[in-house]
């Protein structure tokens, strides 16, 4: 006799009679032959379940978003182990901050973020055991294949250098992640700054000192047409700005989210982007998972090694290549090439050896405070009469959080002197606008003015941002900044919203405005605007000090 149990699991018991004679004995009593059959089979049931319903342990896996299309294959293996796995996605650099932090530390059993240098970077104690790359994806420059073919790069193999004249010639903008907020950005950057050594080999403290690197790779930035905090949203941007019939030539991301933005590009007839595997080397992100010892026991850690030899198998290996991502040699596993497109994900390519990890964190800061292109911030701050109480207080926390150096460093979003900053308080209308640079006497003197705003007044935050058009349009005419417009609000403002976005696409100059929500704020109202100017909404409730950190990585 034979129980299918869960999965098709095999239970067999050891006699038919076994069971009910030993229930007898134990409780004394005298069971006949046909009773004995009759509780067998009311028991076997029982029997099969218990024996395959396992109870796993509870899991928490924190992971880059790039790692999404992954969860249900995860949850397949965690099902079949009767565990529960709880997923949450967080930016590769905020798992990097949680790894390092004493005071709040990375509350995770699994930790898996886009590419193993944010391990190296910030797991000084170690913490993180059997670390397995799961996946690969190489970060490339996406072209529009109509500028591909006029540049004359689909016909041979392209370099950094090819790239750079582009820039230089005032022929190529491009879509690019923030170096210090998105793994992606960070790739390219790191293999730009290899690039402008030309020497093929490992970064080095030398290099960053070097004033021809870092001519070279400022003047690649210079490229940067738009910029996020996170690679998906950013080819979202892509392909919003295509929709709106904004002008973007190209885009740097993973070859993944390449592929993945062209079939929606071909979907609505749109011209497809070119894949550019530069010649002299690439960044890969290798998708490394790993256990976090926290101490929880040995049946944690053994879960977690199970789960990477799942996800190593030829069959789960096979369907993640089938969605585009590379996976390990010898595995026969590649998703079908697109020739139009110039994608192949069995083409090798010439992976960049990451430097030392202090290297790396000293280049991430060189990027931050002198290589990336400029920002120009306006920021519309909420004084209205709902701010009084605690809502005035976060703002001002929020205010000496921006304007402190020492803790935007910490977090590498700090200001530089090329920066140009505009602060306006907004109520019932536009106050008077504050301005400045990132300069530490200018940054002090913000801090100081933004901690002396009182709330009072009604919410209108079209005047803000009218106000902040004004004063910004002198920068804007030089054409060196990266421009935009964030928006503090507990509330929903008065106005015609319809009216001022139909207006704001013919004279905003393609500025993309932003939000921070905070206290009982009308999200729908700031989706809106953020969604028809290209910008994004950040959550403010549980911290303004941190909405406004992870909006500084959109500029």
């Amino acid at each position: 006799m034979r129980v299918l149990g869960i999965g098709g699991r095999v239970f067999r018991p050891a006699s038919s009679t076994l069971f009910p004679q030993r229930l007898s004995k134990q409780a004394g009593l005298k069971i006949r032959p046909p009773v004995a059959a009759l509780l067998l089979l009311l028991f076997l049931p029982l029997l099969a379940l218990a024996a395959c319903s396992k109870s796993g342990p509870e899991i928490n896996i924190v992971a880059g978003s790039e790692n999404q299309p992954f969860e249900p294959l995860v949850q397949e293996f965690c099902k079949s182990e009767g565990a529960k796995c709880t997923f949450k996605y967080e930016g590769s650099l905020d798992i990097g901050f949680g790894l390092k932090s004493t005071s709040d530390p990375l509350q995770a059993d699994v930790v898996w973020p886009a590419a193993s240098i944010w391990i190296d970077v910030f797991d000084e104690s170690r913490k993180v055991k059997h670390l397995q790359s799961i996946s690969q994806s190489p970060v490339l420059l996406g072209v529009r294949k109509a500028k591909a073919e006029a540049l004359g790069w689909t016909k041979r193999d392209v370099t950094t250098a090819d790239i750079l004249q582009a820039v230089k010639d005032g022929k190529l903008k491009f879509l690019m992640s923030s170096a210090t907020q998105s793994n992606s950005g960070a790739g390219v950057y790191l293999a730009m700054l290899n690039a402008a050594v030309g020497r093929g080999d490992v970064l080095t403290e030398a290099d960053l000192a070097d004033p021809t690197v870092r001519d070279k790779a400022r003047t690649l930035l210079s490229g940067v047409q738009r910029s996020s905090g996170s690679s998906g949203w950013l080819s979202n941007l892509f392909l919003d700005m295509d929709a709106r019939g904004e002008q973007a030539d190209a885009m740097w991301n993973y070859e993944v989210t390449l592929k993945e933005t062209n079939e929606a590009l071909v979907k609505r007839g749109s011209d497809p982007l070119w894949l550019i595997y530069p010649k002299d080397g690439v960044a890969i992100s290798d998708g490394p998972m790993g256990y976090l010892d926290r101490g929880r026991g040995a049946d944690v850690e053994t879960f977690v090694t199970g789960l990477e030899k799942f996800l190593l198998s030829a069959d789960a290996q096979k369907r993640i290549a089938a969605i585009g991502r590379r996976v390990g040699p010898g595995s026969g596993a590649v998703a079908t090439p697109v020739p139009e497109w110039n994608l192949d994900t069995s083409r090798a390519v010439t992976a960049l050896r990451p430097p030392d990890p202090k290297v790396i964190f000293n280049a991430l800061n060189l990027y931050q405070e002198a290589l990336r292109r400029p920002s120009l911030t306006a920021l519309c701050l909420d004084i209205s009469g709902s701010m009084q109480g605690p809502g005035i207080s976060q703002l001002h926390d929020a205010m000496s959080f921006l304007f402190t150096p020492e803790q935007t460093r910490n977090l590498l979003v700090q200001w530089t002197p090329d920066d140009h900053i505009v602060a306006i308080p907004f109520s019932s209308g536009a106050g008077d606008p504050q301005t400045g640079t990132g300069a530490p006497a200018d940054q002090k003197r913000l801090k100081q003015w933004g901690n002396s705003l009182e709330a009072d007044g009604g919410t209108d935050m079209y005047a803000c941002v009218e106000a902040a058009l004004q004063t910004m349009t002198p920068d804007l005419d030089s054409g060196k900044y990266l421009p935009a417009i964030l928006i503090m609000t507990d509330g929903r403002s008065e106005g015609d919203l319809e009216g001022f976005i139909a207006q704001w696409k013919s004279r905003g100059r393609g500025i993309p405005i932003f939000g921070v929500t905070f206290g009982d704020a009308d999200t729908a109202q700031l989706d809106r605007l953020a969604t028809a100017t290209g910008g994004r909404v950040f959550d403010g409730r549980s911290s303004l000090a941190e909405a406004f950190r992870a909006a500084r990585g959109y500029n």
